[in-house]
């Protein structure tokens, strides 16, 4: 039986490529220490990095009343090394509406965004979030609100 050359060394290749990859684990089928990466916070690197920490980033408003308007405010904190820059805050229905601060947060230093939310047309219960974009890693954090709206028939 003949072999083509070009399908040995095809075959071979992919050999070597197997084996190479069996063995980038240790013993037990985990991966060694030097191939895992963790990410690190700004604290540990020398990588200058804004870091968003929120008190809460869920309310409850309970029961609501068809038509009432509520507000909520997000409290966070600026705990990296580098100024907090948040660029939007996106909400999943034009019911909920975001406020949030434009200049930018030192380290340490903290602020808040406010959320709006307007239960008019709405009924039963309503979950919204609200997308928060930044200068952090990662760079998206989501904030929850919900309420249970009765009309006033129910309520």
């Amino acid at each position: 039986m003949k072999i083509n050359m070009k399908r040995y060394l095809f075959i071979v290749a992919m050999a070597l490529c197997f084996l190479t990859a069996c063995n980038e684990k240790s013993e037990g089928g985990k991966l060694s220490p030097d191939l895992v990466t963790s990410p690190k916070s700004a604290s540990q690197t020398s990588e200058k990095q804004a870091v968003i920490t929120f008190d809460k980033k869920e309310h409850d408003f309970g029961t609501l009343l068809q038509g009432e308007v509520v507000t909520y405010s997000f409290h966070f904190t600026n705990t990296g090394n580098a100024p907090l820059l948040i660029s939007s805050v996106n909400s999943s229905c034009g019911c909920t509406v975001g406020d949030y601060p434009r200049e930018p947060i030192a380290p340490g230093k903290g602020g808040s965004i406010k959320a709006t939310y307007d239960s008019k047309s709405h009924y039963g219960m309503q979950n919204r979030t609200l997308t928060v974009m930044s200068n952090t890693m990662p760079a998206k954090n989501i904030l929850h609100i919900k309420a249970k709206v009765m009309t006033p028939s129910q309520y």
